[in-house]
């Protein structure tokens, strides 16, 4: 018997990226039917993430070109595909569900896609973002947070990143929108995530951000750090994206808070160093720190569980006596992310099974 077209389409997901995992209570085909019809999921089956024309995609389908042009803008236009426009036409091809469809929904989130969200990060997706969190997202320092005698690598610095980009997009935060929905919001700044290049234009085309320079883009990055987000561009050294996480609604710093101890998990570079001597037990570092790796000890003076710390630097920006610093890790625990987006998906996908390694 002939596969549902929406069991296709979700092992198809489930090669990508953190993968889109099947769950014994059938959730994620819940989320599939209420965002594609099967007309839609038998198109996006027959497609691969390079990208191609409508000429070539008809011809796969077996539909009239103009039928299918017209087909594949509505569906790009819906989040369900990826899209890019050259000199001449644009082309079309399957994208990720993280980061990818679910992301594209930023415009269209509801209650009901929120919370079968939720329902499903209980029930599998969460753990397929602990086991890709390091490949998927990375955790670079505030970059007031490292002393000026340790250099930080262009692609750990948040404003080198933003220096580089010829066309920056910014975005409101799914996550935040989605938790919004289902109860109450954190309140921190929901437009905060920042997106590079192609993908900024497929932000740009589809009305789901907006675009902005330098200087507005370390605007929100310093509104986004004084409110205690976390900056995690994409594991490559030439991000497609940047976000301003917090705990409360990040997937991915939700599934990393979860586990025991999240530096094991993370991909940083950098960890936070207490001076006990010089605490004065303000608990301001307790509030700030999204993993809780800070507590108050019984003698009213923080404590700091190394194991827990991500290296975010954002307890110390705001440790009034300097009780707290942030510290590159060893050279032989240092890491360089892979150069490219592309390097990224193939690094991923090794990692998880779905590529040999």
């Amino acid at each position: 018997m002939e596969k549902d077209v929406y069991r296709k389409l979700q092992e198809q997901l489930d090669m990508y990226s953190v993968g889109f995992p099947a769950t014994k209570s059938g959730v994620e085909i819940k989320i599939l039917k209420k965002l594609f019809s099967e007309e839609d999921a038998s198109i996006f089956t027959s497609l691969t993430p390079m990208l191609e024309t409508p000429q070539a995609i008809s011809e796969k389908i077996g539909k009239p070109l103009d039928w299918t042009r017209e087909k594949l803008k509505d569906m790009a236009g819906r989040g369900l595909l990826f899209s890019k426009t050259g000199q001449n036409e644009t082309k079309y091809g399957a994208i990720a569900f993280v980061h990818g469809v679910f992301e594209f929904q930023v415009k269209r989130m509801d209650r009901e896609l929120a919370e079968l969200m939720d329902e499903y990060g209980q029930k599998g997706f969460g753990f397929s973002m602990i086991k890709s969190a390091a490949s998927f997202l990375r955790t670079i320092p505030v970059n007031q947070s490292v002393d000026v005698q340790h250099k930080v690598a262009s692609f750990d610095d948040a404003c080198d990143i933003l220096k580089t980009k010829k066309l920056i997009v910014v975005t409101d935060c799914i996550c935040r929108k989605q938790r919004g929905l289902t109860q109450e919001g954190c309140g921190k700044v929901m437009e905060a995530c920042f997106m590079f290049g192609s993908m900024a234009q497929y932000y740009l085309d589809h009305h789901m951000g907006r675009q902005i320079n330098y200087e507005d883009a370390l605007k929100i990055m310093k509104d986004a750090q004084e409110e205690g987000l976390v900056t995690q561009p994409a594991t490559s050294q030439n991000p497609a994206g940047m976000c301003n996480c917090c705990g409360d609604c990040c997937g991915v710093l939700k599934s990393v808070n979860a586990h025991p101890k999240p530096a094991q998990i993370v991909f940083s570079n950098h960890y936070a160093s207490l001076d006990i001597s010089l605490c004065t037990g303000c608990e301001v570092c307790v509030d700030r720190c999204q993993m809780h790796a800070l507590k108050m000890s019984d003698d009213g003076l923080a404590s700091l569980n190394p194991d827990r710390c991500i290296g975010c630097g954002l307890c110390v920006t705001t440790c009034p006596s300097g009780a707290l610093s942030l510290l590159p890790k060893s050279e032989e625990k240092q890491s360089v992310p892979p150069a490219t987006s592309m390097d990224q998906m193939i690094e991923m996908a090794k990692k998880r099974g779905v590529l040999p390694a």
